[in-house]
């Protein structure tokens, strides 16, 4: 009572605002089941590990814990078939679908590329670039391949190549941490004809190979090299403990503020006899 009556125009601007709501829920429905789908390829993408006489392996995926956008990290593992073990980590450039769906190409290109020739790291990176650009979309991104040789008591080496990825990390039982430095080159979707070499270094036993993502390191307005000594030392700190335990105390210290999706592949050569993490009393 008292109030004026609606007149025409405030029903259609009525009549929007509530077009305009009702596209609003839609559309963050819409990206919701986006999200979800892109989340759930790229969960069943992530493989089971192998299990392999000699070596211990663990990895993780986090999606990120301040953001709702999904990431094209991956990582997977797998035996040769003339015995050697495949380790990758990879991240396409992106946080959507559409990096799930390059991811999930590019993972299972490479598995094949992989295995039918076993050829040495660089060769691998540089054939599944040139697969990549015969793609309608083709994808950037970064990947490390490497292969883990060595009998089941040892001695242990990695070769690998690294498609403008952040280098792998090496921590020794001792509590040295170093980065694999060697065996860098261009990422993937840039030049499929650049030079690619491969990096070769031994793994002391009990020592603690990581792989992993930038969403472990890089934070906003931080130096890279900062981030990546921060991880060079809290892993360090780590070298004593299982290998499930260094994984998930890496994404409790580092991962836990990150705005990307985490990716983390460790492995520790652990000869048979031993029966354990830590080397056997003598």
């Amino acid at each position: 009572p008292g109030g004026r009556p609606f007149t025409e125009d405030d029903l259609t601007l009525v009549d929007d605002l509530v077009h305009s709501l009702a596209l609003g829920v839609d559309n963050a429905r819409l990206y919701q089941d986006t999200r979800s789908i892109a989340e759930r390829l790229q969960r069943s993408l992530l493989p089971a590990l192998p299990e392999v006489s000699g070596l211990r392996m663990a990895a993780r995926y986090a999606a990120s814990s301040t953001t709702a956008q999904v990431g094209g990290d991956w990582y997977d593992s797998f035996v040769l078939p003339g015995g050697n073990t495949a380790v990758i980590i990879g991240d396409v450039t992106g946080h959507d679908l559409d990096a799930a769906i390059a991811m999930s190409q590019l993972r299972s290109m490479l598995r094949g590329i992989a295995v039918d020739r076993e050829e040495p790291p660089a060769e691998v990176l540089r054939r599944l670039d040139l697969a990549n650009h015969s793609l309608h979309r083709e994808a950037t991104g970064t990947c490390v391949y490497g292969l883990v040789k060595g009998p089941a008591h040892g001695p242990w080496e990695l070769t690998h190549s690294s498609a403008g990825h952040l280098p792998p990390l090496l921590v020794t039982w001792d509590g040295r941490a170093r980065y694999l430095d060697g065996g860098a080159g261009l990422l993937l979707g840039m030049d499929p004809d650049a030079a690619r070499g491969t990096a070769r270094d031994a793994l002391p036993a009990h020592s603690t190979l990581l792989l992993y993502t930038d969403g472990l390191v890089e934070r906003r307005d931080e130096p890279l090299d900062d981030a990546l000594e921060r991880l060079r030392r809290h892993a360090a700190d780590l070298a004593h403990e299982p290998l499930d335990v260094f994984c998930d105390e890496l994404l409790i210290g580092l991962g836990a503020d990150s705005a990307d999706d985490i990716a983390v592949l460790a492995v520790r050569p652990t000869p048979p006899s031993s029966g354990h993490d830590e080397p056997a009393e003598g």
